[in-house]
């Protein structure tokens, strides 16, 4: 009676992969292993069902069975086989959608970084002038003769003048900084931790191997924003006042290791927020890059950043196979 049982659950599992293998056939490009998975799976209900006939006394010839176990050897091990093809387009699908989504980002960074670059020339070059006129006219009045309350109302124009000048300038950097496009990612960084020690108290140390080498557009521009924002999270938020960064460069890649001895946080909730860590994630994401952020309460935070230099070709297994032509 148990082996009954045993046998129409059997009968019965099978009817249903049976039906799954029929949807599946619709759903995936590779429908010869489907249609094998359900080949062995029809034939083995139906050995299960005659088994069920021979454990109900129903005279069933040997031969039958035999036969039939080989036909479902066959079609299953054939199946599995193939099955490996699917898995190779099912990665290389993964793949190629990996290389879309991060061209797509690329694609917007690049179009943020152009309208950047667009305001930061429109203010250098065109409210900048006007302003720097402006205070050389004021400096002309001020040699003249004039009552001492006129001549400190110049002063004091003068004054807010050479202030807004300095406020254009520094949004103008922030925006797009000159010096990165002009002397490279060691001078821009070095110029952002100098403005930064002007204005905070805390110690920033900056080592690095690189002296004048030039990177592509991409990597420097997103790689300076990422320093950027790590410095700023730091300044604004970790009350710390010990920040160190090493960056180093080698042959096919960028490493980056920057750490701050502030209250640390937790890192999985920054990251869930929306917040400035998501932004460096995406940004160095889109690069192929790899970042790594590691923090613990009053332990300070440490991020690992690794750039691959090199485009990375795409794996040899997952490149479809080209079809040779034979010649007649």
């Amino acid at each position: 009676m148990l082996i009954q049982i045993l046998l129409i659950i059997a009968i019965t599992l099978q009817a249903i992969a049976t039906v799954y293998a029929l949807k599946l056939v619709r759903a995936t490009k590779y429908n010869s292993i489907w249609i094998l998975f359900i080949i062995g799976f029809s034939l083995l209900s139906v050995e299960r069902t005659i088994q069920l006939l021979a454990a109900s006394g129903v005279d069933v010839p040997d031969y039958l069975t035999v036969e039939m176990g080989l036909v479902i050897s066959v079609c299953l091990s054939i199946g599995v086989m193939y099955a490996h093809k699917l898995f190779v387009y099912i990665d290389r699908l993964n793949y190629q959608r990996q290389l879309h989504n991060r061209r797509e980002l690329t694609t917007t960074l690049r179009a943020e970084e152009k309208v950047r670059s667009l305001f930061s020339k429109e203010l250098h070059d065109g409210l900048g002038p006007l302003l720097s006129s402006a205070k050389m006219s004021l400096s002309a009045l001020q040699h003249g003769e004039a009552d001492p309350k006129r001549k400190e109302l110049l002063i004091n124009t003068s004054s807010v003048i050479e202030e807004a000048i300095r406020t254009v300038r520094e949004i103008s950097n922030n925006l797009s900084p000159h010096i990165l496009q002009d002397f490279g990612l060691r001078r821009a960084i070095q110029n952002f931790i100098d403005r930064s020690s002007t204005i905070h108290h805390e110690e920033i140390r900056f080592t690095t191997n690189l002296r004048d080498e030039r990177f592509g557009r991409d990597v420097e521009v997103i790689l300076y924003r990422v320093i950027c924002e790590l410095i700023n999270n730091s300044l604004k938020h970790a009350a710390c006042d010990c920040i160190t960064l090493h960056l180093e460069a080698t042959p096919t890649h960028l490493n980056l290791r920057y750490t701050d001895n502030g209250r640390g946080f937790n890192v999985e909730s920054r990251l869930d927020s929306g917040m400035g860590l998501s932004n460096i994630h995406s940004r160095v994401s889109s690069l192929g890059g790899v970042c790594e952020i590691v923090s613990s309460e009053e332990g300070g935070m440490c991020a690992e950043i690794r750039i691959n230099l090199q485009s990375e070709p795409m794996p040899q297994h997952l490149r479809p196979r080209r079809r040779k032509n034979h010649k007649r």
